[in-house]
């Protein structure tokens, strides 16, 4: 059956961006269909904030150009925008305003009023968990609270797009989970960029997850993909008992897709053995097997999964990222 490949609701071409001589965004191109919630990852000062800024009109770039579905961001930015909710670092709102009384006023600007304006005001903050603050001024809120009303701005016009940045800054885990359950729900019908430094935020809600560092893009790919990137990822580690540790080690290196076969630790009069996955491929119902054929004594058993917090450290350590960055200059700027 032939897969039927969603239009983009957001693409970026190439996008550069300067400030003086530092170069923030050096050639990002990016696509993002509906349906698609992407996990936009980088350490500080990466360039995610400057990208998410330029898709949404807020900079303009140098070079390159965004398009919002079929509309150019730079040619007809008010109908590129109006399909856009935007949640800002910081949350920045009127601190004497009210939730209410702001999202009223957002409300009017996007051009709704009467019972539409209330209706949509109504939704925005039930989505958010703001009922008990709403006649509350913004500056005397939490940053958490804050955060929500900045989010229920963003969401109040049911936007095509989603461009959200740390969504979840200054939330309670309580918080978070209703905050990352909302996206889950809004996700079928729209394009979602969350920019986070929380990974397991990534694994939580997003389909797809891009890193970023120093400008440019350096990984782009699901979970799964990113931590297969990693050694040890499906590799089984087993825990034995110190006289079966040769036999275990013989037997685990035997195996078919088995790419070697490392001692964790000794303790206590067990020996801990690392099989390696070659491929990445499942090899735990092949390990548990032969051992049990074997009658050898196995204490624990677990499958190995790759961290995204290695992956985030291993892909973005200045030794990969020089090495990417150079392939990516001799190939005319493609990414990784």
């Amino acid at each position: 059956m032939t897969q039927t490949v969603k239009p983009s609701l957001i693409r970026t071409e190439r996008l550069i961006k300067r400030f003086g001589d530092i170069s923030a965004v050096n050639g990002i191109s990016l696509d993002v269909a509906r349906g698609e919630v992407l996990g936009f990852l980088g350490p500080n000062g990466a360039g995610k904030s400057t990208t998410m800024k330029m898709i949404t009109g807020f900079l303009e770039p140098d070079e390159g150009r965004v398009l919002i579905g079929d509309t150019d961001m730079h040619a007809h930015p008010i109908v590129a925008k109006r399909r856009i909710g935007y949640l800002p670092e910081g949350a920045p709102a009127y601190g004497d305003m009210t939730p209410r009384t702001f999202l009223r006023f957002i409300a009017e600007v996007r051009g709704f009023d009467g019972a539409d304006r209330c209706r949509r005001v109504d939704e925005a903050h039930e989505k958010t968990g703001l009922e008990g603050v709403m006649h509350q001024r913004i500056e005397t809120l939490s940053k958490g609270y804050k955060r929500r009303v900045g989010l229920a701005q963003a969401i109040l016009h049911d936007p095509e797009v989603l461009i959200l940045d740390e969504p979840t800054d200054g939330l309670d885990p309580n918080q978070k989970y209703h905050v990352r359950s909302l996206i889950q729900e809004m996700a079928a019908n729209k394009a979602i960029v969350v920019s986070t430094h929380i990974l397991e935020e990534v694994e939580a809600v997003c389909s797809r997850a891009v890193i970023i560092d120093r400008g440019r893009i350096v990984a782009d790919g699901t979970a799964e993909d990113l931590q297969r990137r990693l050694p040890y990822h499906n590799a089984v580690t087993i825990q034995v008992p110190a006289e079966a540790f040769q036999s275990a080690s013989a037997v685990l290196r035997a195996l078919a897709n088995v790419g070697g076969v490392e001692e964790v630790a000794r303790a206590n009069g067990h020996v801990q053995l690392r099989a390696l996955s070659t491929g990445h491929k499942e090899i735990v119902a092949d390990v548990a097997s032969a051992l049990r054929d074997k009658a050898i004594t196995v204490d624990q058993i677990f499958v190995e999964r790759g961290r995204l917090d290695d992956v985030f450290r291993e892909i973005t350590t200045s030794e990969s990222v020089a090495a990417r960055a150079a392939r990516a200059d001799a190939n005319g700027g493609a990414h990784a």
